[in-house]
């Protein structure tokens, strides 16, 4: 009779650790986007041509910044920095758009786009994540940026680029467990 009720006691337990592993926590950070995937973006994106699209097309490719909330408008200054970050790049180095684009000034204006989603699903052990000794945090994911140059109502320019697929495994072990972020916390305040 013991050995019959140690037996269920042994198997109640590990089925209880073998479960603490989803116990847990994970999370996604996922940018508004009409975008399910990076291939998703780089599909819409394929389908502007410089000097014909006009920003009714982008506006249906929604790609409008004023109903897509994750497009910044760069203005004639960030289109100077970002395009000539420095002595070593002259005007002359530049694609023939963003030329036009730089010389017309006030005239032209940018749009960056940056969509991602990420998942972050932490695992391994739960006890060693719980009292802070060790933690695996699994990220995977995508990163898509554009930008693109528009004057008189046309892209005159676009670039793309990005992460088709992140994959990140992020590690910490800490060996004072719950008394490592004590004596952190403790040094930064004196």
């Amino acid at each position: 009779m013991f050995h019959s009720k140690s037996i269920l006691v042994i198997a109640g337990l590990s089925v209880f650790f073998s479960a603490c592993g989803n116990l847990l926590p994970h999370g996604d950070a996922v940018t508004d986007s009409p975008w399910q995937s990076f291939q998703d973006a780089q599909k819409t994106f394929d389908l502007i041509v410089p000097y014909q699209t006009t920003i009714e097309d982008l506006k249906r490719l929604k790609l409008d910044p004023e109903s897509n909330a994750n497009i910044t408008i760069l203005n004639y200054s960030d289109v100077v920095r970002r395009f000539i970050p420095g002595a070593s790049v002259s005007l002359s180095d530049l694609d023939t758009g963003v030329q036009e684009c730089i010389a017309a000034k006030t005239a032209c204006k940018g749009y960056e786009i940056d969509q991602k989603s990420t998942t972050r699903i932490r695992f391994g052990n739960f006890w060693a994540d719980f009292l802070n000794f060790k933690r695996k945090v699994n990220v995977a994911g995508w990163r898509f940026n554009g930008v693109l140059l528009v004057m008189d109502g046309k892209v005159i320019y676009k670039l793309t680029g990005g992460q088709p697929i992140i994959h990140e495994v992020e590690q910490s072990n800490n060996p004072l467990g719950p008394l490592q972020s004590f004596g952190e916390s403790n040094l930064i305040n004196h």
